[in-house]
């Protein structure tokens, strides 16, 4: 069964799928729960690489800190693994545009 991610997607597939209409009508939260990708309804999941890819941000934070403390330069691969985690968690926390255009 294809997943959807919009009400639109749904309404559209509830159109063209008379079976999917009648299925939602005898057990809609049943159904619309099984066209629901699981990364979507699992909070842990996104709890589980923010936190991941905020301890990256600090263990590579650390490092550099420990690094300039001992007199060392701080190697690019740290400043790239930090930027790039940075960077992806600053992508997971700000709103999509499709998430903002709802918000407006």
């Amino acid at each position: 069964m294809q997943r959807v991610r919009t009400v639109g997607d749904l309404a559209e597939r509830i159109a063209k799928d008379p079976d999917l209409e009648k299925r939602i009508k005898e057990n809609p939260i049943r159904t619309i729960a099984g066209l629901v990708s699981p990364v979507q309804t699992d909070v842990w999941v996104f709890r589980i690489v923010v936190i991941t890819l905020g301890l990256v941000v600090l263990g590579a934070m650390l490092i550099g800190v420990l690094m300039a403390m001992s007199g060392k330069d701080t190697p690019q691969f740290v400043v790239a693994v930090g930027s790039a985690a940075g960077g992806a968690l600053t992508g997971l926390l700000a709103p999509s545009p499709a998430d903002r255009h709802r918000l407006t």
